[in-house]
């Protein structure tokens, strides 16, 4: 319930949450969500991951989330886009409350990123949904992430593109099952990258549940961060 002041009101219990980024792994991508987090009384913890790097897979990426939040009691993973991989095996590694996909790429048991996009078939949704709105179907920064992002975030993006080595999207997903906690699944109304009635298919077929439609883009945590923090908090 949101305070008639507009204000985010204090939890029933202090949470942890831990924001993993997508491709690139720049933590600053939740640099308007953790303050609205933490003004709430919970702890974030955005984790910077080594997306460069040659060498860094999806299990040294669980194993950096893992080491952020050691100790810490009701820890909600929050995954966005590629970081979607690394969530399940954080899992596996620290005791977790919840799961929360953001825009996310959802794995199957054993799958690879690089494998991802052809077995669910986004390539296909997304020039379905381009061809519906009007829009080009090949890919450009401008066009599926920083459509609807603020002048300066998106000034902050193009100067740090950081890459995404290929060692990540060759790193499979070794998980066997979904833990027995809450999975939730946030589509944004406006991601063109990951179009809502795709998101909303692979959810139902990844893990079972129906998405929930919130307000945003591909990079929702900084065009509606607003509505994604309440969101949270309401888990």
């Amino acid at each position: 319930m949101i305070e008639p002041s507009g204000r985010i009101p204090m939890p029933a219990r202090p949470r942890t949450f831990a924001l993993i980024p997508g491709a690139g792994g720049v933590a600053a991508y939740w640099h308007r969500v953790v303050p609205l987090l933490r003004e709430a009384g919970h702890e974030a913890i955005a984790v910077d991951l080594t997306g460069a790097d040659p060498h860094a897979g999806l299990a040294e990426y669980a194993k950096m989330v893992g080491a952020a939040v050691d100790g810490r009691d009701d820890v909600v993973v929050v995954a966005q886009s590629l970081g979607g991989f690394t969530a399940p095996l954080v899992a596996k590694a620290v005791p977790v409350a919840a799961i929360v996909f953001v825009n996310a790429m959802i794995p199957a048991p054993g799958e690879t990123p690089g494998a991802w996009w052809d077995s669910t078939g986004q390539a296909q949704a997304l020039a379905a949904a381009a061809e519906r709105g009007g829009y080009s179907t090949g890919f450009d920064l401008e066009t599926y992430f920083l459509h609807d992002v603020c002048a300066e975030d998106a000034a902050a993006i193009r100067e740090d593109q950081r890459d995404e080595g290929d060692a990540v999207f060759e790193s499979v997903c070794a998980f066997d099952a979904w833990p027995a906690i809450p999975v939730r699944v946030v589509a944004g109304a406006d991601d063109r990258f990951f179009p809502v009635d795709f998101q909303r298919r692979v959810a139902r077929d990844r893990v079972g549940v129906e998405a929930d439609v919130l307000p945003g883009g591909h990079l929702m945590a900084l065009s509606q961060p607003d509505a994604l923090a309440r969101y949270l908090i309401g888990i």
